[in-house]
């Protein structure tokens, strides 16, 4: 780990610490390998519990900790000491590093530290007096580095000033949206309601029309039938008197038949003239007066828009008008 870390940070600090490897190295110098002593391998053996087993990377040996585990292994001064001074180094600000990486590709001695105005990249001076860039217009690196820096961040507030923006106008959208959605469904509503209305007002005025109806029908059915009870009476008292008279000529006494058909002859005669004219009239059961058009309303009715103002008022009145309803607006 020690060493996979030190090769992904910087050069510099690669050699730096590989520098101090071998400084340290003399100053506190590596004890030798212990995995294959028999003292330590007798302290594997003892009834002391186990804290693991590991191989070591020395002489590939078993090792069997005890309980304290690798807390009870030997201090190795020299790693403890370059891992001290990793930390350090990789402590110190990322800016500081890649400082450091900055060297001139021709002048890998020199850091860059100038800005080529005319070719707008980094240099370093020798490239500036003696390199490709002896003709070009130079600043100062870190002057270049606060003017694009503040030009970058002038970018940055911009661009999130109109990403506010935007975002600002997609959130009105938005509410556009939920508001249209919202009147649409106020206006379907209504729009059932009228037309709910309009159904009853149709269905109360059909109502009015049958009964209308039916108030002549049952009118018009009442007297024929009186007059069909009037003519049965009739047809009932001559039926009965002609069977009388049927009796009487058969009586074989002439002075009986005589006082009997006298009477017989005179009811007879009576009957003959009684009046059997009242019967309906030609027509009479004729219904076709009740019949309507309804072409206009229907015309209008299928002419229905979506209108403002006075238009919908007058045209609401002609309509009732038209279906003769009084009241309604």
């Amino acid at each position: 780990l020690l060493f996979r870390g030190a090769l992904s940070s910087s050069g510099c600090v690669l050699s730096k610490i590989l520098r101090l490897l071998l400084e340290e190295s003399k100053t506190f110098p590596s004890p030798p390998c212990q995995a294959s002593n028999p003292l330590w391998q007798s302290r594997g053996s003892t009834s002391v519990s186990s804290g693991g087993r590991f191989r070591c990377p020395s002489c590939r040996h078993e090792v069997v900790l005890d309980r304290h585990g690798v807390y009870g292994l030997q201090r190795n001064l020299l790693v403890e000491n370059i891992i001290d001074i990793y930390k350090q180094e990789s402590s110190r600000p990322l800016h500081a590093k890649a400082e450091q990486q900055l060297m001139c590709e021709e002048h890998e001695e020199e850091k860059i530290n100038i800005y080529c105005l005319t070719c707008e990249v980094p240099t370093c001076s020798m490239c500036k007096v003696f390199g490709a860039h002896k003709d070009c217009e130079v600043a100062p690196l870190t002057n270049i580095y606060k003017r694009q820096k503040g030009e970058l961040s002038d970018g940055i507030a911009m661009l999130v000033a109109g990403n506010d923006r935007i975002q600002a106008i997609i959130t009105q959208m938005e509410e556009i949206c939920k508001t249209i959605e919202d009147n649409a469904r106020r206006q379907k509503q209504h729009l059932c309601l009228r037309f709910d209305s309009l159904y009853s007002i149709l269905e109360e005025r059909k109502k009015e029309l049958l009964q209308e109806i039916g108030r002549e029908q049952e009118e018009k059915v009442q007297r024929v039938r009186g007059l069909i009870r009037q003519y049965g009476d009739h047809l009932e008292v001559s039926s009965k008197l002609v069977e009388s008279a049927i009796q009487s000529m058969e009586e074989p006494q002439m002075a009986l038949y005589l006082q009997q058909s006298k009477e017989l002859i005179k009811k007879i005669t009576d009957m003959s003239k009684a009046s059997m004219s009242s019967r309906p009239e030609s027509g009479y059961e004729n219904m076709d007066h009740f019949s309507i058009n309804i072409d206009h309303v229907a015309e209008m009715l299928r002419t229905i828009e979506f209108q403002t103002g006075e238009s919908v008022e007058k045209k609401e009145k002609v309509y009732y008008w038209w279906m003769g309803i009084d009241g309604i607006i």
